[in-house]
């Protein structure tokens, strides 16, 4: 099943204003995650299965992963270039 997608506001607005060079993967990265959260992210912190991590080549991205609901919510986002 696949999970559903939300933002914190701050967190749309920074990978809303993010050149494509580096929205792009990690767009691509959170489609993936939505496949399958644990498998296509990384722990943050405790491996918890809850707290997880993007990271591409110029983003870093904070996600709450709800199993029982299957919501993945993108706490923070990074731009690193």
């Amino acid at each position: 099943m696949i999970y559903r997608l939300t933002y914190d506001p701050a967190a749309e607005a920074v990978h809303g204003a993010m050149p494509a060079v580096a929205s792009e993967p990690l767009t691509l990265a959170l489609a993936a995650a939505c496949q399958d959260p644990v498998l296509a992210t990384e722990p943050y912190g405790e491996d918890d299965g809850v707290m997880r991590m993007i990271v591409t080549d110029q983003a870093f991205a904070v996600l709450l992963v709800g199993h029982a609901l299957k919501t993945i919510k993108v706490l923070q986002v990074t731009y690193l270039g």
